[in-house]
């Protein structure tokens, strides 16, 4: 039986919207024409601007150039050993002046002179009072660098390549139902096609402490050998690719300190970089399986070696 979101026509949009997203995230390095995004849709480039900006509230243009400034706000506080030109590229703009004068733009003063522990900061303070009520703010209190009281230890796995079917949420954080519901409906989907056997993953797109809240973007997922887009149910491909994994089995607050201890202490010590690809979550069993308020899952960071840099994407 077809359920309601198979049918819903506008279901269909936001798919192929999604869709368009994803292209434009695995490209960011390169031109990306209104033409070549929308192709991806399968969509007319006429009709293709005016349905992104009505199911996304910003013009092709305008989110391409948010998303290049907020990687490379992400980069220049998380990679090391990369010039300037070299994040400019990598974000996708032409030159170093090019990026300079867009992140001016935007910023108000140039990648150079940007103190980005202090964007960070502020980003976090916001997010905070956006996720949870006064009363449990201290549980995501940032975990200072070189502190580890939970004895968190990192496993380097290597991963092949994986095809997901997915649910995509817009600003999760402003609500734990609209995350659990999308998991609702694709554990459904998932088993009236035989397929929730498959590992359940949790990608986020977005870094809550560079882009604004209502901008991020989290995928409930599942692996699958073959899927046909539908409804809201996106497909992706990742491919190969090496993680850092940290075993999680506690509430929120042991995540949020993972994934500090990971980034502020463990990262910068290990010769490693993050990839363009997100951090994800790996569900033992399915999503939310152990209730929602206690979670076992398994964080991994997608990395290369520093060394690496600028050879390869993986």
């Amino acid at each position: 039986m077809r359920t309601d979101s198979e049918t819903d026509p506008s279901l269909d949009y936001v798919q192929r919207v999604n869709r368009a997203i994803d292209h434009v995230l695995a490209h960011l390095d390169q031109p990306l024409s209104l033409e070549v995004v929308a192709r991806a849709a399968s969509f007319s480039p006429f009709h293709f601007h005016r349905v992104f900006k009505s199911l996304t509230g910003e013009t092709l243009n305008a989110f391409i150039k948010r998303v290049r400034l907020e990687r490379a706000v992400s980069m220049l506080g998380r990679t090391q050993g990369r010039s300037l030109t070299e994040i400019a590229l990598a974000c996708g703009f032409g030159s170093s002046s090019d990026f300079s004068r867009s992140f001016k733009q935007r910023f108000g003063v140039p990648p150079s002179a940007f103190d980005v522990q202090a964007y960070r900061r502020d980003r976090r303070e916001r997010w905070q009072s956006t996720v949870a009520d006064p009363e449990y703010r201290h549980l995501l209190q940032r975990l200072p660098p070189g502190e580890n009281p939970d004895g968190f230890e990192v496993e380097l796995l290597r991963l092949p390549p994986r095809r997901v079917a997915y649910i995509r949420v817009p600003d999760p954080f402003s609500s734990l139902g609209a995350v659990t519901g999308a998991a609702e409906r694709l554990v459904e989907w998932a088993e009236a096609r035989g397929v929730a056997g498959g590992t359940w993953y949790g990608y986020m797109w977005d870094d809550p402490e560079v882009v604004a809240h209502e901008d991020c973007r989290y995928d409930v997922a599942v692996e699958v050998d073959e899927v046909r887009p539908e409804g809201e149910v996106g497909r992706f491909d990742f491919p190969a690719m090496t993680v850092a994994k940290l075993e999680i089995k506690g509430a929120i607050d042991l995540e949020q300190r993972a994934l500090d201890w990971i980034y502020a202490t463990w990262l910068p010590r290990s010769g490693m970089v993050p990839t363009d690809q997100p951090c994800f979550e790996v569900w033992h069993g399915r999503p939310f399986a152990h209730g929602y308020e206690h979670f076992e899952l398994d964080l991994h960071l997608p990395i290369r070696s520093l060394l690496a840099v600028g050879t390869d994407r993986g």
